[in-house]
């Protein structure tokens, strides 16, 4: 059987197009930034009680302040779940997870229930998480609940440069979602049309391949 790999969805979901340029070139590789970003979700507690000298020296993306409120603000919310101290140090880190439908790499894997929590190196938005995001999440969800033989109806995104972590609940939207990127990887055999949404294009490493036209600047501010 072939596996959609969380990648591939999570790529579906922002741009189609996207995930064919990168099949093109095989391109699957995280910038090496991303690693070290990553390697903050593992040192949440360390974090907490740090000054704001070492906090400066990690790649995180906004104050010392407000980075150590918004994970004080995580952290309230998570040991009410009794899931906060897990979160800080999993059991099971990097766990390859396969279901039904696809396959993938889950950051962290709580237990009792089990719960899949996956990394961002992105910035997250003001509530929730992004679609792309979502849509890695429940296929995530989906595989750690064949892996185990029980349902899976909650999942962790960590935004850990900005210090933030969004619990999620598996609702019928998110599913639906994660569908139709599942829908859209398997029917990928040519380039799809563009998308519509230029914003996506900006920092698109694709953009001047794919034909799009970006708006500059000056464009922007009236001068072209």
């Amino acid at each position: 059987m072939s596996y959609v790999t969380f990648g591939d969805l999570r790529t579906a979901a922002y741009c189609p197009r996207k995930l064919y340029y990168r099949r093109l070139e095989d391109d699957h590789e995280p910038p090496p930034e991303v690693a070290a970003i990553r390697e903050l979700a593992f040192r949440y507690e360390r974090s907490l009680a740090a000054e704001d000298a070492e906090l400066a020296d990690e790649p995180i993306a906004v104050d010392p302040d407000s980075y150590r409120s918004r994970l004080a603000d995580a952290r309230e919310r998570l040991e009410r779940d009794g899931r906060w101290r897990e979160l800080c140090s999993p059991g099971e880190r990097a766990v390859l997870a396969t279901g039904r439908d696809c396959r993938g790499i889950v950051h962290k894997l709580l237990t009792e229930p089990p719960e899949p929590s996956l990394i961002s190196p992105g910035r997250p938005p003001d509530r929730g998480v992004w679609e792309p995001q979502s849509v890695a999440a429940v296929a995530a969800a989906k595989a750690v609940a064949w892996e185990h033989g029980r349902p899976v109806e909650t999942a962790i995104v960590e935004y850990p440069a900005y210090g933030a972590i969004r619990r999620i609940r598996l609702g019928t939207r998110r599913k639906a979602r994660y569908r139709r990127a599942l829908r859209t990887v398997r029917s990928l055999d040519g380039p799809p049309p563009r998308t519509r949404n230029r914003s996506k294009c900006e920092a698109c490493s694709y953009a001047d391949r794919c034909g799009v036209r970006t708006r500059t600047l000056r464009s922007l501010l009236g001068f072209d």
